[in-house]
């Protein structure tokens, strides 16, 4: 159901008001002169906690979801929760009418992401899953690198989180479970993971092993894979909260015939190496003019995800991360998960 461009607000309404939802807030905070947004509703199960963020971001509060998704002022759902709410809750946001933007991951599970695209496109809602970094200007310029051709034939691809969160990270009764969350590579990792993904192609196989060194938790809060890529690159993904005593990694490298390129920084926003040919008289001044990090690994780009899910909604199409393209990432994962268990190589 699009709504026109004329239109002159578009309303969001934010379902759980835990450390990303301000993250959000800001971002529709922002836009809400120049693109017509409107944070218009918050909804959290703990009252206390939604209500300081209505207050903080001059929103209506709410403590039951179902009581938000009957507002008909609200066009727009983002599901800030749990990962393991996320289908349920955006099943009944899809059948309520509301277009939706969920934090990644999309689901815990196959079964489940199949099952919120397919409510989405029954209901004839849009569906985005929040994949910020893709949308930094250091992810986009390597994206056009890779399609330009300019590093050739891709060999090899890594991705690499070497992240820390302490014991206290895990107590709050849902980080680190398996019905809830997942582990480092479900959680933490995602981001990078999807990003090798969209910059090297599908993944046709994977090994990996993954365990729970450093934290009382049910999840993996380490694990190492290695892949092989349809087009015939090889490639590895590292992914990890136990590097005390803070994050010291969270990057992609890229490795082709005419280049080597790596992109880190706290959120996959600075460029850390770019030797390309026929660019290298250009990469001590490109790397020195695109060094500052933000402040948190959630980086800035949540501002450009909104705008591009609010356009896709105003103009009736696909945003670019929709949800068959967040099911990639999360299929390579749970294929991750299998290898860890069955201590076999698994194809996708």
């Amino acid at each position: 159901m699009p709504i026109s461009p004329e239109m002159e607000t578009l309303n969001f309404g934010i379902i759980g008001c835990g450390r990303i939802a301000p993250r959000h807030g800001q971002a529709l905070q922002s836009l809400e002169a120049s693109h017509h947004l409107k944070l218009a509703a918050a909804c959290d199960i703990v009252e206390s906690r939604v209500y300081h963020f209505s207050q903080t971001f001059g929103c209506s509060a709410y403590t039951d979801y179902q009581t938000l998704l009957e507002n008909p002022d609200i066009q727009v759902v983002n599901i800030c929760v749990p990962s393991g709410l996320h289908a349920q809750i955006g099943i009944d946001a899809a059948k309520a009418g509301k277009h939706l933007l969920v934090e990644k991951p999309i689901a815990l599970n196959l079964t489940d992401a199949d099952a919120l695209i397919s409510a989405c496109e029954q209901a004839g809602v849009t569906l985005g899953v929040v994949l910020q970094n893709r949308f930094n200007p250091p992810m986009r310029d390597l994206r056009a690198l890779v399609d330009s051709g300019a590093l050739g034939r891709l060999m090899l691809g890594n991705a690499t989180v070497r992240w820390y969160r302490p014991q206290e990270y895990y107590e709050d009764e849902w980080h680190g479970t398996w019905a809830m969350d997942g582990g480092a590579l479900m959680n933490q990792s995602i981001h990078h993971i999807d990003a090798l993904q969209w910059l090297m192609g599908d993944v046709e196989s994977v090994f990996a092993y993954a365990g729970t060194l450093g934290h009382r938790m049910e999840a993996e809060d380490v694990g190492v894979a290695v892949l092989r890529f349809k087009n015939g690159a090889i490639g590895g993904i590292e992914g990890s909260t136990i590097t005390w005593p803070e994050n010291l990694e969270g990057s992609v490298a890229l490795f082709g015939e005419r280049g080597s390129v790596k992109v880190g920084g706290t959120a996959l926003n600075r460029k850390v190496f770019w030797k390309v040919e026929g660019q290298l008289e250009h990469e001590r001044e490109m790397l020195m003019r695109e060094s500052v990090d933000p402040p948190s690994v959630y980086g800035y780009s949540h501002r450009e995800q909104i705008i591009e899910m609010a356009a896709a909604i105003r103009e009736g199409r696909t945003p670019s991360t929709h949800g068959r393209e967040a099911r990639r990432s999360l299929a390579l994962v749970c294929a991750i998960y299998e290898s860890v268990r069955t201590r076999r190589e698994v194809t996708l």
